[in-house]
Parts: C-alpha cells; sequence; structure tokens
C-alpha cells in the first residue's frame, strides 16, 4: 500500500497534535512534517518532497493565502488542502481560485476532514457541499453573493491585509508593490 506524505502547517500545537492522531488512524497516511509557520513550510517544502500540503489560513508571520501563492510559484504541483477556522463564505472560492487543491473547516467532522485528504490526493480537488452550493448559486443570475468573491486575487489579498490590521506602508512592503498601487 502506498503511503501519501502529508505536511501539516498550523501555528498551534493544540491542532497539530489532534490532526496528527487523526492521520495516525489512517494506514495510508504518513505525517512527514509538520510546521507553526509559513517559513518553516517553505523551509521544509525546500528541503523534501510530500503528497499534500495541510494549510492553515492564519500563520503568524504571513497569511496562509500569501504561502499558498509561495507555494504554488516554488512548486506548482503541490497539493494544497487549506484547513481552516474560517467560514467557506468569507474565504474558500477566493482560496481556490489561488490554487487550493479544496478547502476543509477545521471544526468539520474527523470523517470529512479524511475524505477531504483522500479526495485532494486521488482527484486533486475538495469542494465541500457548503461551496458546492456556493459555486452552484454563482450560476444563478438572480442570486446575491458576498462582493469580496468579485474581486481578483491580489485585490482580495490586499484587503485580507486590510482587514488584519496592516497599514498601506506594511501591505506595500509585503506585496512588494508601490503605496500608491
Amino acid at each position: 500500500m502506498k503511503k501519501h506524505r502529508i505536511l501539516l502547517v498550523d501555528d498551534h500545537e493544540i491542532v497539530r497534535s489532534g490532526l496528527r492522531q487523526l492521520l495516525a488512524l489512517e494506514a495510508d497516511f504518513d505525517l512527514v512534517g509538520e510546521a507553526a509557520s509559513s517559513s518553516d513550510a517553505l523551509a521544509w517544502l525546500g528541503r523534501h518532497v510530500c503528497d499534500l500540503v495541510l494549510l492553515d489560513i492564519a500563520l503568524p508571520d504571513r497569511s496562509g493565502a500569501d504561502t499558498l501563492r509561495l507555494i504554488r510559484g516554488a512548486h506548482p504541483r503541490q497539493r494544497v488542502l487549506v484547513l481552516s477556522a474560517y467560514p467557506e463564505e468569507q474565504y474558500a472560492i477566493n482560496l481556490l481560485r489561488a490554487g487550493a487543491s479544496g478547502y476543509v473547516r477545521k471544526d468539520a467532522a474527523a470523517d470529512e476532514i479524511v475524505r477531504a485528504i483522500r479526495a485532494v490526493l486521488l482527484s486533486g480537488r475538495y469542494i465541500s457541499p457548503v461551496v458546492s452550493e456556493m459555486l452552484v448559486s454563482q450560476l444563478d443570475s438572480g442570486t446575491t453573493r458576498p462582493l469580496h468573491q468579485d474581486l481578483s486575487e491580489r485585490e482580495f489579498q490586499v484587503l485580507c491585509k486590510i482587514a488584519g490590521g496592516r497599514t498601506v506602508s506594511q501591505i506595500a512592503d509585503e506585496l512588494f508593490i508601490s503605496v500608491k498601487t
């Protein structure tokens, strides 16, 4: 049986511990690395190979969205399943557009998290029922949807940084763009 190599990226030890126990119950999952920050995850990926990155979007040194973009830039074929405490309505669509292979809530049942991991490993994508409904509702012309879903990836990235309390100068420095932009 092939063991799927998984890197777990989350800044909370208690979350990593719980996910470590969950993954240990699955014979075909092999947790090969853990990282508590974006920089640790990127350094690990620079030295090792894995089949899947389980990525939190709230990291201490860089947002998970920024980390996702850096992973996709350096490792375009890397599968990344976003694990988040934030509701799908706020982030899922934009993170899928940014290259996430799937999005699952941390408060999901253990079997749903395992199902999401397997779906990404086997088919390359996982769409939760909530995200699926959001995508279908976007096809309906009369349906209203959150305005942030119309933002480009870069606009959404800036919006998240503003919501995170960063100043325009800090955002410009982090994104390597002009303050005027």
